[in-house]
């Protein structure tokens, strides 16, 4: 790695990029933003590694979720309160019945790019640049909001920083105290059986919390009882952004991108020779790599090598998203064969992107039943190989939307879809959905490691 450098990926082939029209305007974007000061720190990161590391060894597991894109036309506090919010019951959920600390990362604080199947959209015989995030271009379907403009650079990392700072507030400024775990149960989900079997874990919850002040552990004394650390995380696509906010750790002389703690490369970007895996190959954050039905045995492992040339725990997540009708086929073999090359990996499974489907209606869904399926033989599939299943990765929202059909909770029609369909991308789970989703993961998590204990 002696000749890389944060542009080196600039000699590479590159995809999934928008094409801009004025050069010279997007440079001088990127000379401002790299000026700008960084959004998380090279220590931040670090500590994340090495609670990654912990999951890689099987004291630990992974929650991972938020939205599919961010926007900039929808951002308020309440938003980002209420994904805090649903992370936390999920988190606590998964603490109490898994019996095992759950490491928290947000699909938030930069998930402004999307890759898209087509680079053009088509819509009555015109025909339009896709819609690539608002980092990049604007949803609505005309040839002004279409064209890629540098200065949304610099309006997402705006927006970045303000969310970022409101959830460093919210994980330090009392909200994640264990007292208030009935306060996180949210207003739509508090009437529905799933929400009375959440207050019913909250009171066993504060149950155990008076029972350890008796003891003399308060909040006041102990910081995990009130304290908490949310990490940020997103698909580093746009590569002119991310190489601005590279920066050298004064320490270590090591490079970080501190756009965010954790960065992944997705699986239409991530080919042996491209620039995205030339970016991530020098940057020293924990990173995560998609891995869809089309990898080879051989791929993944040099991918790997490429990636994580030191066999590091913690610095590695292979995010697996399927789909459910394929996993039991493509999966089981490239765990054996990763195994068998004893590389040092966090496996966690991405339910969502592989059982995308279009409703009779028109909107693109995902069935709860699919997601949950995948979910189960990812698990099943680590017990038969003796590994094990590291986390889970959402796309979902604290939001009541109507995006994904099925859940007893929800119990969303295709019809039902139009009600609150909301995404500027694809589906996301609501807060109902991922909250019983959760539950059902806590039990396999409990079931698992009390088989490798």
């Amino acid at each position: 790695m002696n000749n890389w450098n944060p542009s080196s990926w600039r000699d590479f082939p590159i995809k999934q990029q928008p094409t801009y029209a004025d050069l010279e305007k997007l440079a001088k974007v990127e000379k401002e933003l790299g000026s700008y000061p960084p959004l998380i720190f090279a220590g931040e990161a670090l500590k994340l590694k090495n609670e990654l590391a912990d999951v890689v060894n099987g004291k630990a597991f992974l929650l991972q979720g938020g939205d599919c894109a961010e926007s900039f036309n929808v951002f308020d506090a309440n938003n980002i309160k209420d994904l805090f919010k649903v992370m936390m019951q999920m988190a606590v959920v998964l603490t109490f019945s898994g019996g095992c600390p759950i490491v928290k990362i947000g699909r938030v604080a930069g998930q402004f790019a999307k890759p898209r199947s087509s680079d053009f959209e088509n819509i009555n015989g015109i025909e339009l640049p896709s819609y690539r995030g608002d980092i990049i271009n604007a949803v609505s379907f005309d040839e002004k909001s279409r064209m890629p403009k540098p200065k949304k650079l610099l309006k997402a990392y705006n927006q970045s920083a303000a969310t970022l700072n409101l959830l460093r507030a919210f994980s330090r400024g009392g909200m994640a105290d264990l007292h208030k775990v009935h306060a996180w149960n949210l207003d739509f989900i508090k009437g529905n059986t799933l929400g009375v079997k959440y207050e019913d874990l909250a009171s066993k919850i504060s149950e155990t919390l008076n029972f350890m002040k008796s003891c003399g552990i308060t909040a006041e004394n102990t910081a995990q009882l009130n304290e908490t650390t949310l990490y940020t995380s997103h698909e580093a696509l746009l590569l002119n952004y991310e190489e601005a906010l590279t920066r050298r750790d004064s320490i270590t002389g090591d490079w970080y991108d501190c756009s965010s703690h954790m960065l992944w490369i997705g699986d239409r970007t991530r080919d042996l020779d491209g620039a995205h895996l030339e970016f991530f190959k020098g940057i020293k954050n924990p990173i995560g790599c998609k891995v869809g039905p089309s990898m080879k045995e051989d791929e993944l492992i040099k991918l790997i090598d490429a990636l994580n040339p030191e066999n590091e725990a913690g610095r590695l997540n292979l995010i697996v998203r399927m789909g459910a009708s394929k996993i039991e086929d493509h999966f089981p073999n490239l765990l054996k064969r990763v195994k068998a090359e004893g590389k040092n990996v966090l496996w966690s499974s991405d339910p969502m992107h592989g059982n995308t489907i279009k409703a009779d209606n028109g909107y693109k869904t995902r069935d709860f039943a699919d997601i949950l399926s995948e979910v189960k033989q990812f698990f099943q599939i680590h017990k038969a190989e003796g590994t094990y299943a590291g986390g889970i990765h959402l796309e979902m929202t604290g939001q009541d939307v109507t995006e994904c059909t099925g859940s007893k909770s929800a119990a969303i029609t295709q019809e039902g879809l139009k009600n609150r369909y909301h995404t500027q991308c694809d589906p996301r789970l609501n807060a109902d959905q991922a909250l019983e989703l959760s539950f059902m993961i806590a039990e396999t998590l409990k079931e698992a490691r009390q088989d490798h204990n």
